[in-house]
């Protein structure tokens, strides 16, 4: 991985552990299993959305306050700091939750784009954002997450992807550049 300059983090499931159940999010919100569920909720009339985007954030900041460094995130986190790789989060998670989950567990990274300050991902506009803030080309950049929307925010970035698989590897963990089990394997792959 010599040729990575830059490395962007999803948030949760991937630098923290995430307790949010997206089966019962959907539930209560009305959305169906094969719909993207905040591409659902933009396209819900008032006050449908209104009432869909409060569950969404009540379950969202239950899960914040729970949140935990997923094992080893925390290690390879201070070692791209150390290092001097520049590193942000992009996340499809709110503003308010993401706070809270980088202030409890003091995520040492400053650059945090959620849902709130571009287009979610996989639309690829907050990665090409940092490209061209860092100035460094899409191909020397990794982003590193635990989902199908992390691959494709990638490959709509043309940048490179990881995919982290702590507990089982997904039927599309193919479509990833790099496929990792633990962040010492991560490590490993960078020193």
């Amino acid at each position: 991985m010599k040729h990575i300059k830059g490395v962007i983090f999803d948030l949760d499931s991937t630098l923290v552990t995430c307790k949010l159940c997206f089966k019962t999010m959907r539930k209560e919100i009305g959305c169906p299993l094969e719909q993207d569920i905040l591409q659902f909720v933009d396209a819900l009339d008032e006050p449908k959305q209104s009432i869909a985007n409060h569950t969404i954030k009540r379950l969202e900041l239950d899960d914040a306050h729970s949140a935990k460094w997923i094992e080893g995130a925390e290690h390879f986190v201070q070692y791209l700091i150390n290092k001097n790789y520049p590193t942000a989060i992009i996340t499809r998670n709110s503003v308010e939750a993401s706070s809270i989950k980088i202030a409890n567990n003091q995520i040492p990274i400053e650059t945090v784009i959620t849902r709130e300050d571009a287009p979610a991902k996989p639309d690829p506009t907050a990665l090409l954002m940092l490209a061209e803030k860092w100035n460094i080309a899409p191909a020397n950049l990794l982003y590193i997450g635990d989902y199908h929307h992390d691959i494709n925010i990638a490959k709509n970035a043309g940048v490179e992807s990881a995919l982290f698989c702590e507990f089982e590897t997904p039927d599309y963990a193919h479509q990833a550049d790099y496929v990792f089990e633990s962040y010492a394997e991560l490590l490993a792959r960078f020193a």
